[in-house]
């Protein structure tokens, strides 16, 4: 498969998974495509001063490009190939699909060092322990 080829399956696979799978339906939402424009803006810079002074190159026989680093035009947009544009908003779309699923199903919510997390637990643990003792106090005082 050509990277265009991949670039386009990426971006389709992700879209199905966001609104059938997943269905978060970040595509739907305007908070998305605000922070995907953050995102896009700062994916140009890079990818055209890294593809613009030929630190990374592309194979012309698997991009719409023919291997002329151009600033705009012959399917490039400051530099990249539009290529890069596909993967990376495949990619992010994917990746805030996957924390939205996890955060839903609590994944990742129990600190693994010390912070103000711990005050919380702490708290909890002496709650738990108060209801141990007095059962009747302890499930007045829970909302």
């Amino acid at each position: 498969m050509t990277y265009t080829q991949l670039a386009v399956l990426g971006v389709v696979v992700a879209a199905v998974l966001d609104l059938a799978v997943f269905r978060t339906r970040l595509l739907r939402r305007r908070a998305f495509w605000t922070a995907y424009a953050i995102v896009v803006f700062f994916q140009l810079l890079t990818n055209g001063w890294l593809t613009g002074r030929h630190i990374v190159t592309y194979n012309p026989d698997t991009t719409l490009t023919d291997g002329d680093a151009v600033l705009l035009g012959d399917w490039r947009i400051l530099y990249a190939p539009v290529e890069d544009l596909l993967f990376g908003f495949a990619m992010v779309l994917l990746s805030l699909d996957l924390w939205v699923v996890w955060g839903r199903r609590g994944v990742g919510r129990e600190p693994s060092a010390d912070g103000p997390w711990v005050r919380r637990r702490d708290a909890q643990q002496a709650a738990d322990a108060a209801s141990a003792q007095n059962p009747r106090r302890a499930r007045n005082a829970r909302p």
